[in-house]
């Protein structure tokens, strides 16, 4: 797999060469890897690892619907009362980071409403702070700890 701009942890593999599967700590099973879920995997473990996020309050493949269709959020971080606090979308490595991304993740935060929306492909990470008193948003610097938001 990739080498990714986050730190390694206790990956966890099994499956074939052809078909392999990683398990997803959050999910509680093994998962098909894939070059996203790889990042996805890394993403996650480097939240609650190094950055404090509870790993309860963190979804994977969180269904959403829109009338009869059906979205997926890659992940979501809850506040304590289960509402939707942040929205994390991951692309593979080799997929750059562009407008496109943010439009999907934009499309989901319409029907969530949290406060920060964060892409990522492994190497590149961006995070931005919701101001909807003002209809607009920030860049942060860095993913902030889960204490700082």
């Amino acid at each position: 797999m990739y080498e990714l701009n986050l730190p390694p942890y206790d990956v966890k593999l099994r499956g074939t060469q052809e078909k392999p599967v990683i398990f997803d700590f959050l999910r509680k099973r093994y998962v098909t890897l894939t070059p996203e879920e790889w990042v996805r995997q890394h993403f996650t473990h480097w939240l609650v690892d190094f950055k404090g996020y509870p790993k309860g309050l963190l979804g994977n493949e969180i269904e959403l619907r829109i009338g009869d269709k059906k979205l997926r959020c890659d992940s979501i971080l809850y506040q304590q009362d289960t509402t939707p606090r942040m929205i994390i979308e991951y692309k593979a490595p080799t997929i750059k980071i562009k407008q496109q991304v943010f439009d999907q993740i934009t499309v989901y935060n319409l029907l969530l409403h949290v406060d920060y929306l964060v892409v990522s492909n492994g190497l590149q990470h961006y995070c931005c702070k919701m101001d909807y008193a003002n209809q607009r948003y920030e860049f942060l610097r860095e993913i902030p700890d889960y204490s700082q938001l």
